[in-house]
């Protein structure tokens, strides 16, 4: 049969409260993209049974050997007595052309650390819940989806490397995910270095070596990015589009506007009018 260009044979969520094993040691039929959600366990990574925590991405591609143990030692400590483990993920069998294609390209390891805090958890949540509405647009969906989830494996990998220091990686993803979610708002470096429990100097160096820009650089970068689009795409007057974009006054916005753009605000939306 020949193979579509990316298809989605199956995705779900699994949970499991008792001891589970499961073992294809002679190799994978489709591609797996797995995503440890919450609780542990572990799978079988280079030939090694390894634990599993949450935000642990683990990717396999046919023929690779793979191995899911779930044991009793894994409940959770909050969990009733009567729950014997405790492992919850979300994983997707795929298979087609454009994966084989991406697979050669960039060979990714068999586990990456990521953070649930990010958008891997959403976009998990969204191809299963498309694949599942089983008409053609649903499926349509998830593929599309699935390609878009691996570009994003692919860009993590560009900018952290295939084996990520978990202590340096994670916080500084938090840090990202918290700026940009924020960015609009006001905030100050304190609130980020807290929200990932770190001192102020100490999320200071991390964000610009991992990043190449310091946070209130990163935040005043989204903020011009947004006011530049509602200038040129809503009927905004400059004044809302500078409230509106987390700029505490008008002048603010105008200055820094005019130190990127090298106009004022109003004389770049006139020339693109």
């Amino acid at each position: 049969m020949k193979q579509q260009d990316i298809e989605v044979l199956s995705a779900g969520y699994s949970y499991h409260t008792k001891p589970f094993h499961s073992s294809a040691r002679e190799g994978l039929k489709q591609y797996l993209f797995r995503l440890q959600s919450e609780g542990k366990c572990k799978v079988l990574i280079n030939g090694k049974l390894t634990e599993i925590e949450p935000g642990d991405l683990q990717l396999f591609k046919p023929s690779d050997p793979y191995e899911l143990l779930i044991e009793e030692s894994f409940r959770s400590k909050d969990e009733p007595k009567e729950t014997k483990a405790s492992s919850g993920d979300y994983f997707i069998f795929c298979r087609g052309d454009w994966l084989d294609r991406w697979w050669g390209r960039n060979h990714p390891p068999q586990k990456l650390k990521v953070s649930l805090h990010n958008h891997w958890l959403p976009h998990f949540r969204n191809i299963v819940a498309e694949r599942r509405k089983g008409d053609g647009i649903g499926l349509q969906i998830s593929e599309h989806l699935m390609k878009v989830l691996c570009l994003q494996i692919e860009r993590f990998i560009a900018i952290y490397g295939k084996t990520p220091s978990d202590n340096r990686s994670i916080p500084a993803i938090r840090m990202k995910t918290f700026v940009e979610e924020h960015a609009l708002s006001s905030f100050t470096v304190s609130d980020v270095a807290d929200h990932v429990g770190l001192s102020v100097s100490r999320a200071v160096h991390l964000y610009k070596e991992m990043f190449g820009k310091s946070i209130m650089q990163h935040a005043m970068d989204i903020r011009l990015e947004v006011a530049l689009e509602r200038m040129l795409y809503s009927p905004l007057t400059l004044e809302q589009v500078a409230e509106t974009s987390g700029f505490g006054s008008y002048s603010y916005f105008h200055r820094r506007f005019k130190e990127k753009y090298g106009s004022s605000p109003r004389d770049y939306r006139s020339a693109k009018e």
